[in-house]
């Protein structure tokens, strides 16, 4: 098991483009914070977007909740997912214990954001400043956007690089030599709880208390008709069709409502006329 050298570049390549928003610009804030594309690169690189996906899907769970206040994040999932659905390939792991494998990554990941950041005070100091005092704006494009890209690049890529093409299958060789292993049983039971901490989250925060019971029905609905086997486009029609008669029916309530408050008003003016008769 082994990752090679354009794998590893093409990956590294494409964090470091992420990362550094070079890519579609503040639209690259979306890739970063979500594993799913990054997780498709990989399983192109690859030659295997199912299993990729399906790892990618388990990590995904777990940042459903997770907000970057001023930008940064506990945790990155693109760096996460970067490196843990290749050593979950590799490996032939589940993807439990991918999540094990993503969330320390991760972790590792925001320090280097942090670092990151570190650089880009320097290049403030030395070029921002000065451009900025001289009303040179040539010189504050450069130094704002393309003089952090390339700095960007020169910390994400050797990095990425070196943790794919030797880190990635020596964990993989290391978990599959162990799995049978009493901590990688704990790693699998962890990283099978952290998904559902994430959907956790999630309900708390953009969850109203009116609305648990659609997260109720799609529990039981996913359970119950989990014998049929169906598939995830299924569920996403059955979603969208309860989605539309749950705002039809809400918009008829609202109608209603200011009908009846309009023929209330209309009465009572009548009866007041009425009375001055």
């Amino acid at each position: 098991m082994h990752v090679t050298f354009l794998q590893a570049t093409i990956i590294a390549i494409w964090i470091a483009l992420v990362m550094s928003r070079s890519l579609l610009g503040g639209a690259t804030l979306t890739l970063r914070f979500s594993p799913m594309m990054t997780g498709l690169v990989v399983g192109i690189v690859f030659n295997d977007i199912s299993q990729a996906m399906i790892v990618t899907a388990a990590i995904q769970l777990i940042y459903m909740g997770v907000f970057s206040p001023g930008g940064q994040m506990p945790s990155e999932p693109a760096v996460a997912t970067a490196i843990a659905v290749p050593v979950a390939i590799l490996g032939n792991m589940s993807p439990a214990s991918a999540v094990g494998v993503a969330v320390p990554v991760g972790l590792l990941g925001s320090y280097l954001y942090q670092f990151r950041f570190f650089i880009n005070t320097f290049i403030m100091q030395k070029f921002t400043d000065k451009y900025a005092a001289a009303g040179n704006s040539h010189g504050l494009t450069l130094s704002l956007i393309f003089i952090p890209i390339v700095a960007s690049f020169v910390l994400y890529v050797p990095f990425m690089f070196a943790a794919l093409y030797y880190g990635a299958p020596f964990i993989a060789d290391l978990i599959k030599t162990n799995s049978s292993s009493f901590i990688f049983h704990i790693l699998n039971v962890i990283g099978g709880g952290l998904a559902a901490v994430g959907i956790a989250v999630t309900v708390y925060v953009i969850g109203k208390r009116s609305y648990i019971i659609f997260f109720l029905l799609a529990y039981f609905v996913a359970v119950v008709a989990k014998p049929l086997n169906i598939t995830m486009v299924t569920y996403a029609i059955i979603g969208a069709i309860i989605a539309f008669i749950f705002v039809l029916a809400k918009s008829e309530a609202v109608t209603t409502a200011k009908d009846s408050i309009g023929s209330n008003k209309s009465g009572s003016h009548a009866n007041v006329d009425d009375d001055d008769y």
